[in-house]
């Protein structure tokens, strides 16, 4: 299968899994003579791991991990769960930050008239959170 191939049956474009070949998240493939590559459907499955991990917010380097505790068959489950806790974690802390920004500008959306007077409660509010 080629690499068009390999982008449609897993949902990976064909830029990014050149991507994750260069950077080693996939293994090197095979080429053929005329020097194309081609994947075969362990590379396949391979690639959709990746794009389900990608989709749950795991970062390259975390995927890599993963990747190598899917991989080792000699692996703790410990191991892995560790690790999605982590990112847990992250995504909870993130969900945090987002939450407060949403209440930061509902609050100020609130205090706007949104009228056609200059006067703007976002803007002063974003002025004083500046300083």
């Amino acid at each position: 299968m080629n690499i068009g191939q390999a982008a449609d049956a897993t949902g990976v474009s064909a830029k990014r899994i050149r991507y994750y070949e260069q950077i080693g998240l996939l293994g090197k493939t095979t080429r053929s003579e005329s020097g194309y590559r081609v994947f075969d459907q362990e590379a396949l499955h391979t690639l959709r791991f990746i794009r389900r991990a990608r989709r749950l917010g795991f970062s390259v380097p975390k995927i890599s991990a993963l990747l190598e505790l899917w991989q080792d068959q000699g692996r703790s489950s410990a191991d892995v769960k560790r690790l999605v806790e982590t990112h847990l974690d992250e995504l909870r802390e993130k969900i945090g930050d987002l939450q407060s920004m949403v209440d930061t500008l509902q609050h100020l959306a609130d205090r706007c008239d949104g009228d056609a007077r200059p006067d703007c409660p976002i803007l002063h509010g974003l002025e004083r959170s500046a300083t």
